[in-house]
C-alpha cells in the first residue's frame, strides 16, 4: 500500500467534491457554508487504496496546522473543519483550491530544474564523450605518429650537437 501525498489527498478531494462546491446557492442551500464542503473520509480513503483515519488524521492534525491561520480580528480561518454548523469534517474549499494550485506550481518547478538538470548531464556527457573521441583521434592520426618519431630523434641528435662543441 503506498502512502499518498499531500497533493494526492487534496486533489481527490477536489475531484470528488468540486460539483457539490459549484452547486450550493443562497437560494436553495444545500449546506451550512459556501465555503466549507462537508466531505466523506471513509469515500476519499477508499479511492486512494488506504485507512480513513490515514486521511483523517493527515487532514486534521497536519494539514489543518500547516494552513490554517488566525486573522487580525482573532477568528480562525480553517483548511479542515471537524465540525462547522451541522456539518461534519467539513473541507475549506477555496482554501484547498488555493493550496492545492500551489502544490501545482512547485511541482511544476521541480519538474522544470529536474528537466534542465538531466539536459546539463547529458550535454556534459556528450561533451566529454566527444573531447575523449578527438583526442584518440588526434593520437591515431599518421601525422601524429610521424611527429612522436621525429620528436624521439631530435633529443639524440641534440646530444651529438654537444658533443661536436
Amino acid at each position: 500500500m503506498k502512502l499518498p501525498t499531500d497533493y494526492e489527498i487534496l486533489n481527490q478531494i477536489y475531484k470528488m467534491y468540486y460539483s457539490e462546491f459549484r452547486s450550493h446557492s443562497k437560494e436553495n442551500p444545500n449546506r451550512g457554508s459556501k465555503n466549507y464542503v462537508p466531505i466523506d473520509i471513509r469515500k476519499i480513503a477508499d479511492q486512494l487504496n488506504v485507512d480513513a483515519d490515514i486521511v483523517f488524521g493527515r487532514l486534521y492534525f497536519y494539514l489543518e496546522e500547516k494552513y490554517s491561520y488566525q486573522k487580525s480580528d482573532k477568528s480562525w480561518v480553517h483548511l479542515f473543519a471537524f465540525k462547522i454548523g451541522d456539518d461534519m469534517h467539513a473541507i475549506n474549499f477555496p482554501m484547498l483550491a488555493s493550496v492545492l494550485a500551489g502544490m501545482k506550481e512547485e511541482k511544476k518547478k521541480s519538474n522544470i530544474s529536474f528537466v534542465i538538470s538531466i539536459a546539463a548531464l547529458v550535454i556534459s556527457l556528450l561533451t566529454f564523450g566527444l573531447n575523449s573521441l578527438v583526442k584518440l583521434e588526434a593520437l591515431n592520426h599518421p601525422t601524429n605518429q610521424m611527429k612522436t618519431q621525429s620528436e624521439e630523434v631530435l633529443p639524440s641528435q641534440s646530444k651529438e650537437d654537444e658533443n661536436q662543441l
